[in-house]
């Protein structure tokens, strides 16, 4: 099933040759020399890191979802995971987005291993994000995968874009949150799970 914004190609589609000779080009660019032994393999080194960073290109967050358990005994009420660490780059500057992401959902008929919830975020935190659009995605992507009866989905930030260059400020964070179902309409719900992430810091 495909979730809005998805991206088709995997890594074995990169050309490190001519990433490497853009590296290169940078570097001259800003002054420096890329032939100097502190910078020779360096454009090198910079294209394995952002194949590293951009991973999650290669996945399909949405299939990490299928193994599921349904024998739940009834529980009616949210499955919260909280604090779930992530490390993404801004699609405006390449610059590191670093935050956490908390997760709620109200199953339907079943759920899943909570490590596939982190290995979301991670198969959409590996690419050139915007918050907005990562949070928007997780949720989306749980809503496809389980069809639960409510997503809640958190996104607390740091954006180097912000704290290393511009402005320069300190530890701002920024925080985007997308809801649906049940959680999209009743608060009381949504304090429950704003609650959770207040009592886990």
């Amino acid at each position: 099933m495909d979730v809005e914004g998805e991206i088709a190609g995997t890594l074995a589609d990169v050309d490190y040759g001519a990433a490497e000779e853009g590296i290169r080009a940078l570097l001259g660019a800003i002054g420096e020399d890329p032939t100097r032994d502190g910078l020779r393999d360096t454009p090198g080194r910079v294209v394995r890191a952002f194949a590293e960073y951009c991973a999650g290109y290669a996945q399909d967050p949405v299939a990490l979802l299928e193994k599921t358990f349904s024998e739940v005994s009834g529980y009616q009420s949210l499955i919260i995971l909280t604090d779930i660490d992530f490390v993404s780059h801004c699609e405006h500057h390449l610059a590191p987005i670093v935050g956490k992401v908390h997760i709620a959902y109200l199953p339907s008929t079943s759920v899943v291993g909570i490590s596939k919830l982190a290995r979301v975020v991670d198969a959409y935190a590996r690419r050139l994000q915007i918050q907005e659009r990562m949070t928007a995605q997780i949720a989306q992507c749980i809503e496809a995968g389980l069809a639960p009866r409510a997503v809640g989905v958190v996104v607390d930030a740091e954006h180097g874009c912000m704290t290393l260059r511009g402005v320069n400020k300190r530890a701002p964070r920024l925080r985007t949150q997308a809801f649906s179902g049940e959680l999209a309409v009743d608060p009381q719900m949504q304090q429950r799970f704003f609650d959770a992430i207040a009592a886990a810091r």
